[in-house]
């Protein structure tokens, strides 16, 4: 059964780049922003509302609160299945993430990602998530 909570997330698959590690062979703890931004488009895409259909909808929705906590480390070469989910929308955008062994299913990392509405014209904070947002995600307003 697809809830309607299921309607707005998504997976990525991402194995860690040898780029990605230091010299024991672990992440960097910085790299896990560009996870969660890949599992974000992902996400966004899924409802039709990445950067360029925001941008084209006259709001920017950058990011104003980051949260990572990190209770195991991924390693060069591991494989594993970044999620996100829109859990807010009203007043604010809320983005949640977990990174889980694609393997094991174990999970690795968890965090979320905090957004306003910021109207690009004013340049000024919306207080409320404007219609568009809404309008996307199926939900009233």
């Amino acid at each position: 059964m697809t809830t309607k909570a299921d309607l707005h997330q998504a997976e990525v698959e991402i194995t860690i780049p040898f780029h990605d590690v230091d010299m024991m062979e672990v992440a960097w703890h910085g790299h896990y922003a560009k996870y969660f931004e890949i599992a974000r488009c992902a996400v966004l895409d899924s409802i039709d509302y990445n950067y360029l259909q925001m941008k084209a909808s006259g709001f920017a929705w950058p990011v104003i609160d980051l949260r990572i906590r990190y209770p195991q480390p991924t390693v060069f070469g591991q494989t594993v299945i970044c999620r996100a989910r829109i859990s807010e929308w009203e007043n604010r955008l809320k983005i949640d993430y977990e990174i889980r062994d694609k393997t094991t299913g174990k999970r690795l990392t968890r965090g979320h990602t905090i957004h306003v509405a910021v109207d690009m014209k004013t340049r000024e904070m919306c207080m409320e998530s404007p219609q568009v947002l809404f309008d996307k995600l199926g939900v009233a307003s």
